[in-house]
């Protein structure tokens, strides 16, 4: 049970070598967005594994259309809350769309998330076009977190929010390109609406940890948009969430009752399969 009082027994904080453990030892990784400084502190005291501070704020924080329109200036400034409070939790913060279309213009975002945000790592969007920018940012000492599948970045180019994948000769692409991060130096990967069985392919396939969301409990981990999990999105809630408030008496409680199911393999069910 969730309590507000510190952890009887501290837990070390998070690092990439941690995930590289957990992925080994088949634990599960929990994983949520924040973009606060209160919401992180929560995701510290429940023991969330990685706070994404994602470029989804552009959507559940301002009311955008997508994540398109979010700014560095404004991903340094989330970030920067987040880490104030996250503790023991590892950051990754997105770089936004057009932040990093070359390695130089890559590396000054990195540099801004890390330097003035406080961000451990960074994630960034794309397969085979990303290559040469993930293997500059990792020979400068950048972590990087990879992001395949669906891509909101990409959403106009895609033609709307739709599971990726399900064609063989795409789910080899996501395959192969999951290992070329994974050679260029990427440290995680995110793999996002596509089926469980793509997904556990992507996983067994590289050695990496692999976090899903929309991809099925055999990933080595979840993340999900923490407003999602806590049923205040406005409209309808994506069919691979699920609300972790229903059962729950506070919002600290229904974040602890996630990474529980998450650790424990009772979140994703089937019904969450997209």
């Amino acid at each position: 049970m969730y309590s507000s009082n510190e952890q009887s027994q501290p837990r070390k904080p998070v690092t990439v070598a941690t995930m590289a453990k957990m992925k080994r030892e088949a634990e599960k990784i929990a994983m949520l967005t924040a973009y606060d400084a209160s919401f992180a502190a929560l995701c510290d005291m429940a023991a969330v594994d990685i706070i994404l501070v994602g470029d989804s704020l552009g959507m559940v924080m301002q009311g955008q259309d997508s994540t398109i329109p979010v700014t560095v200036d404004e991903m340094v400034y989330h970030t920067k809350c987040v880490c104030s409070r996250a503790g023991d939790s590892f950051v990754i913060a997105d770089m936004p769309f057009m932040s990093y279309n070359t390695a130089e213009d890559a590396a000054w975002t990195a540099a801004r998330l890390m330097k003035e945000g406080g961000a451990q790592m960074v994630k960034l969007e794309g397969g085979e076009g990303q290559i040469e920018k993930v293997e500059f940012l990792t020979s400068q000492g950048v972590p990087v977190c990879g992001h395949l599948g669906l891509l909101p970045q990409s959403v106009h180019k895609l033609g709307g929010y739709k599971v990726q994948g399900r064609e063989d000769a795409q789910a080899q692409v996501i395959i192969n390109e999951a290992k070329m991060l994974e050679d260029a130096g990427a440290d995680i990967l995110v793999i996002e609406c596509v089926p469980a069985e793509l997904a556990k392919s992507v996983t067994d396939s590289v050695s990496i940890p692999v976090v899903g969301i929309g991809a099925g409990v055999d990933c080595d981990g979840q993340v999900l948009v923490l407003q999602d999990m806590l049923g205040i999105t406005p409209g309808k809630r994506p069919k691979f969430s699920r609300n972790f408030m229903e059962y729950a008496s506070s919002i600290g409680e229904a974040i602890s009752n996630y990474v529980q199911a998450v650790k424990g393999r009772e979140f994703p069910a089937p019904e969450h399969n997209v």
